[in-house]
């Protein structure tokens, strides 16, 4: 039973579960009235979610609402719609709307709209004070209260009659803007307005301009007014005077000036009046301006004056402008139809002119130091006038020039440009030089006192010699120099060093080392180096040859090395040889020394060992021979064994062996001993000896001693017989 129930509360429970289902369909989201809305219209932004139920069931919706990604409104409703109101829509709600809605741990968004509020509020602008003087500021306000940042704030500053200044202020964090505007000279009443932009929809909109504003302004004081006396027909020599004055509400910190061309003429401070006078001349014709300041305002008044000419420039006549020195020269001076003046000449100076005469012409005899600018002067009822400059000339003949090389030397190495310099030590400048090679014209210069010539094409056969000419505007004429020949340098060329012997010297000798250039101009410096660890120089010569040859009589150890040999000449390039080895052995007679102390030793030991194996050999084969032998078989034995030792020539064969009789055998028995006499015993030593001799005649080393004995012993007969006893 209890089983069955809990079976049927179990499919209850999925049925009871079944029947809350639920899927989104759709979530959207309205504007209403429209995505367009005009300012200050009402609007209502809407989100609507579409849900599927499997039942009839209510279910909770969190709906949120975003503007721009930032959340605007959030509601929680069992209803599949929530609205955001907005009573009065502005500028600043414009922008992209989307929604979301959460029910039942579920999420889904909207798409996105966007929404465009056309139109902004009137600004409101306020002014600080409505009352300014000419110099002060007006300090003006334009404020959007219910718009956003960023806005772009225009102001206008309007004169009656005139075309408004503007002033531009960004602010990207504030809704309004504080701008001032400076009252200047001419603003009586001005009207001050503003607006706003905004950037919406990738193109400005602009809002209506706000309140116009009226500001009065009031004068500190009144334009100044400027006259001169005389008035009109102002002659040079005349007195004239200037007079500028002005009213001023505060005699304070007010400042009078006269200007003509930028440049003041005079000033006053704390006065109402200001007055100039001065000797009317032609310069003081032109525009002369007053003007009066007082803190930031400032006034002016301009007026023109015009001087008429009571004299014209004079002008200053030469007889000559250029002329050589010593020669006469006549200076002259006039006005032009006007006689009666007082006249000076002058010369002009840096440090101020030279007066040279009280008078209308003036005739001297010039030098070179008289070459310089002359005016003359002309005085009328006080007025002087000056007139153009006039340039004289006085030239000193030139002197005959000096062509030299500038690197001092009249040489040049080959390959390499030659530069000279042709001076002229006197002669007024500007002097013209002329620089020859052989008879062709090599180049033109025009200087003071030198000029210089660079030659690039130096050949080695070029005989050609430089020549230069100097000369100025003196009538004397041209002046040639000297003949200059210049020798040609040829660089060293493959430099290169020989020894005899070459490579391997003995001990003791001498060497010969040769070093030789195939081109170079005499003379040469030749050097000779040994490098071992270090370089060392061994030898310098200089000679007037390609080669040299140096002789070192008594080489040694320490000369074995590497060498090579170094050439220059004037043309200051060291050439280097390939390098060459040098071996240092040792001399014949050192060798031969080497060998008596090492060798001779040897041979001793070689011969003390020969000795000994015969010895030994004598005394095992002793008692048998002295038994069966002769006396004369005796003595030619110890004669003979004693010729083996000091020959070092012996024999000891295993085919034999001595029977009891002492006779020598064959270890083979089928064959028969062989015998030999005395004669025959003789016949082999004289063979021996003769052999030896023949040896002794020619010299021989050890080695070829030895190798002798042994050939010869190895010829010796089979055995050795001794003489039959009774004989």
């Amino acid at each position: 039973m209890y089983l069955a129930l809990l079976v049927i509360f179990l499919q209850c429970s999925e049925l009871y579960t079944q029947e809350k289902v639920f899927t989104f369909n759709k979530v959207e989201i309205k504007v209403q009235p429209s995505f367009k809305v005009k300012n200050g219209d009402p609007m209502s932004i809407v989100c609507h979610a579409d849900i599927s139920k499997s039942t009839d069931f209510q279910l909770k919706h969190n709906f949120t609402i975003f503007k721009d990604g930032k959340v605007v409104f959030t509601t929680v409703s069992d209803k599949g719609d929530a609205r955001y109101e907005i009573s009065v829509a502005r500028s600043s709600d414009t922008g992209v709307y989307e929604c979301t809605v959460e029910a039942g741990g579920k999420t889904k968004s909207s798409n996105s709209l966007r929404v465009w509020v056309k139109g902004m509020t009137k600004p409101i602008l306020t002014v600080e004070k409505k009352e300014v003087l000419e110099g002060e500021v007006v300090k003006l306000r334009c404020e959007l209260p219910e718009e956003e940042p960023p806005l772009y704030f225009y102001f206008w500053k309007t004169k009656m009659n005139s075309t408004p200044k503007e002033k531009d202020v960004f602010e990207p964090y504030r809704n309004f803007s504080v701008v001032e505007f400076a009252v200047e000279e001419g603003d009586n009443i001005l009207q001050f307005d503003c607006f706003v932009k905004r950037y919406v929809q990738s193109e400005f909109e602009s809002s209506e301009h706000s309140n116009k504003t009226l500001v009065t302004v009031r004068e500190p004081f009144i334009k100044p007014t400027l006259s001169v006396k005389p008035s009109s027909n102002i002659t040079e020599g005349d007195r004239i005077q200037f007079e500028c004055s002005t009213v001023v509400a505060r005699m304070r910190d007010i400042e009078i000036i006269l200007q003509k061309n930028k440049t003041i003429l005079s000033s006053v401070r704390d006065e109402k009046i200001l007055k100039y006078s001065a000797v009317a001349t032609l310069e003081d014709s032109g525009e002369y301006l007053c003007k009066v300041e007082q803190g930031k305002a400032s006034k002016t008044t301009k007026l023109n004056v015009d001087v008429s000419e009571l004299f014209p420039k004079p002008i200053l006549s030469a007889s000559m402008n250029k002329l050589d020195e010593n020669k006469e020269l006549t200076l002259s001076c006039s006005v032009s139809g006007f006689r009666k003046a007082n006249f000076s000449i002058l010369r002009k100076n840096s440090s101020g002119d030279i007066w040279l005469k009280n008078s209308r012409n003036l005739t001297m005899r010039v030098n070179v130091n008289d070459t310089g600018s002359y005016i003359c002067k002309a005085e009328v009822k006080g007025i002087v006038k000056e007139s153009k400059p006039v340039r004289i000339n006085v030239y000193a003949p030139v002197s005959k020039p000096t062509l030299s090389v500038v690197s001092g030397l009249p040489e040049v190495v080959l390959g390499k440009p030659l530069r000279l310099i042709c001076h002229s030590a006197m002669g007024t400048p500007p002097i013209t030089f002329t620089f020859y090679k052989g008879n062709e014209v090599k180049k033109t210069v025009i200087n003071d006192t030198y000029a210089t010539f660079l030659d690039e094409n130096i050949r080695q056969n070029d005989k050609r010699g430089y020549k230069c000419d100097a000369k100025n505007n003196h009538s004397s004429g041209v002046k040639t120099s000297n003949i200059l020949n210049i020798t040609v340098i040829v660089p060293i060329r493959n430099a290169s060093l020989g020894s005899v012997p070459y490579g391997v010297v003995e001990d003791g000798s001498e060497t010969a080392f040769l070093c030789s250039v195939n081109e170079g101009s005499w003379p040469i410096l030749f050097r000779i180096f040994r490098k071992t660890d270090r370089e060392v120089l061994l030898f310098e010569k200089s000679e007037n040859a390609d080669r040299v040859v140096w002789r070192k009589e008594a080489m040694n150890r320490q000369d074995t090395g590497t060498y090579y040999c170094m050439a220059s000449n004037r043309a200051n390039v060291d050439v280097k040889s390939h390098p060459i080895t040098i071996s240092v052995i040792l001399a014949s007679w050192q060798k031969g020394i080497i060998a008596v102390f090492v060798l001779i030793p040897i041979a001793g030991a070689v011969i003390f060992t020969l000795w000994w194996f015969l010895w030994k050999k004598k005394k095992a084969k002793g008692p048998s021979m002295e038994m069966s032998g002769s006396a004369l078989a005796t003595n030619m034995t110890s004669e003979k064994l004693a010729r083996q030792h000091n020959d070092g020539d012996y024999y000891s064969g295993s085919g034999y062996i001595e029977d009891s009789e002492n006779h020598m055998k064959s270890t083979d028995e089928s064959k028969a001993p062989v015998q030999k006499g005395t004669e025959t015993v003789y016949s082999e030593i004289r063979k021996a000896n003769n052999a030896l001799q023949r040896k002794a005649e020619y010299p021989f080393t050890l080695g070829t001693w030895c190798r002798i004995t042994w050939q010869h012993h190895e010829k010796k007969p089979a055995h050795f017989g001794a003489e039959p006893q009774g004989h």
